[in-house]
């Protein structure tokens, strides 16, 4: 079970792959389940979004991310049936199955019911014991023995993911198997969430090893922050880099964004290849995850991996970031669609 994406960036071929692509993943949060809070979704899913629909659309983009180099999949046990999709992908690719590094999460359960509206939650947070030992469970009869990073989802400041000393030990087990041990994080704490989890011991040994946070150009605050856990020798991926769509080239029409506009179209690409491609110049970052829903989405955030924005370009871009508490306030008001 490869942990290091870089070590396992076995190229397609040339035809296809990128060699700097391994530094992007694809993630599967907006095609395992009918509903979620990413920007356009109207014109992105078919109308009749079945089980079966979904199912395609997701191996269509594996197939796609696979074949253009990329080696890091993120999946979580609340995206619907996303890790159930992802292991019958990677039960039909073993060569494939053996060159990536797949990531998933627990601490969510899905209660959407396959429904888009008319729903009182999507999906409802805990992080207990009793939670991850029927989620391990669910995730290792998807994944099987394909699972390298598990994450405790959406971890908050007060979360007692932190402090639970069951729990602890749950995780450092798992560690013990091979599986990297961390967290994602969620909301404007997220700087204060990854210091504390730095300093989480478990028989003396740090017990979290990777970490899985929100940074784009308009929530920048986790970076000091998310710097400190790649110092320590953490694996650090990048989620959310276009703000749930909020900086992608239909929706990144406000004045805010206007110099990511001109910048794309000074240097001929597209916001949102250029919105990853400043993720991934983080020199904190080591992988940056792709939220495509649609192949054509894909193939244009996957031209992110040719892109080296110039030091001058990336200060221009700065002006952007919005205080966390506003950009986190804004997150909540995205409707699942």
């Amino acid at each position: 079970m490869p942990t290091d994406p870089a070590a396992t960036a076995t190229p397609a071929p040339a035809s296809t792959a990128h060699p700097h692509a391994a530094r992007l993943g694809l993630g599967t949060a907006a095609v395992g389940r009918p509903g979620y809070i990413n920007l356009g979704r109207d014109t992105d899913l078919p109308a009749e979004r079945t089980v079966e629909a979904l199912r395609r659309r997701t191996h269509a983009l594996l197939d796609a991310a696979y074949a253009a180099g990329v080696r890091y999949l993120d999946t979580a046990r609340s995206y619907g049936r996303a890790e159930e999709f992802l292991g019958q992908w990677l039960a039909a690719h073993p060569e494939a199955a053996a060159q990536v590094t797949v990531g998933s999460k627990w601490g969510y359960t899905y209660t959407a019911h396959w429904q888009t509206s008319g729903v009182a939650a999507h999906e409802v947070k805990e992080h207990s014991t009793a939670v991850y030992d029927r989620q391990i469970r669910e995730t290792r009869t998807h994944l099987g023995d394909h699972l390298d990073v598990y994450l405790i989802h959406s971890v908050t400041p007060d979360s007692p993911a932190l402090t639970d000393p069951a729990l602890r030990e749950r995780l450092a087990a798992l560690a013990a198997e091979g599986v990297r041990i961390g967290l994602s994080t969620s909301g404007p704490a997220q700087a204060d969430t990854i210091r504390r989890a730095l300093a989480v011991t478990t028989a003396g040994r740090p017990l979290f090893t990777a970490v899985q946070s929100t940074w784009n150009l308009l929530e920048t605050s986790a970076a000091p922050a998310l710097a400190e856990a790649h110092e320590a020798g953490w694996l650090v991926v990048v989620k959310e880099a276009m703000a749930n769509g909020r900086l992608a080239g239909r929706n990144a029409t406000g004045p805010g964004t206007a110099a990511l506009r001109a910048l794309a179209a000074r240097t001929a690409t597209t916001p949102d290849a250029l919105a990853l491609a400043v993720a991934a110049a983080q020199p904190w970052a080591d992988v940056v995850l792709s939220g495509a829903a649609t192949l054509d989405q894909l193939a244009s955030n996957l031209t992110a991996a040719g892109l080296g924005p110039a030091p001058e370009d990336l200060a221009a871009l700065d002006a952007l970031a919005e205080p966390a508490e506003a950009y986190w306030a804004t997150r909540a008001g995205l409707p699942w669609s």
